[in-house]
């Protein structure tokens, strides 16, 4: 016999998935003030394969509009620098030795039109897998109803649970993406 409570965990995980990668899309989305995670999606071409900036040197923040890029390995520098200029993060590495300047230029009303338009395309895809996580669990409950596990009116009200867990979400999705737009706004 299942229960609701079982598909509820499962459909809330996957939706908790769908929200903390779209704060993963978010924290790459430059508002102008300097942040270690602007660079987490940084690959570096490093013995013989794409690695993780943060597996070939330390990021830090000194300043507001700067970070540093503490690479480990002297042989790593250009090709770190080469990564940072190419992410299409519009980003200017500055070498100087094992450490790598990043400035972060002032951001122009033009690129903040861009950053709110990336902003909406990565919460309207977080809405699209919220939503496909909603078709999932009501195949679940449209299955279990035709075994004749749950009885029609199960089907309604578990339905409803699965629709109200839906909204929820989308409603965060929302209030993250209206959060990320006002702080790209006011920079």
């Amino acid at each position: 016999m299942a229960d609701l409570d079982t598909i509820k965990v499962d459909l809330t995980r996957r939706m908790d998935g769908a929200l903390e990668a779209l704060k993963r899309e978010f924290s790459g989305l430059r508002t102008g003030r300097a942040s270690p995670a602007l660079l987490e999606p940084v690959k570096v071409e490093a013995y013989g394969s794409l690695m993780p900036i943060n597996q070939v040197a330390t990021i830090a923040v000194p300043e507001a509009r700067m970070i540093t890029v503490q690479v480990w390995d002297r042989s790593m520098v250009n090709s770190t620098v080469a990564a940072i200029r190419d992410c299409g993060l519009g980003l200017n590495p500055q070498p100087d030795g094992q450490i790598i300047r990043v400035p972060l230029p002032v951001l122009t009303e033009e690129r903040r039109i861009e950053l709110v338009k990336a902003a909406n395309k990565y919460a309207e895809a977080a809405r699209i897998a919220v939503r496909g996580v909603r078709r999932d669990g009501m195949e679940q409950i449209k299955t279990l109803q035709k075994k004749s596990e749950i009885s029609e009116d199960e089907e309604r009200d578990w339905a409803e649970q699965v629709q109200k867990l839906t909204d929820s979400y989308i409603k965060r999705v929302d209030e993250s993406f209206a959060e990320k737009e006002k702080d790209i706004r006011q920079v």
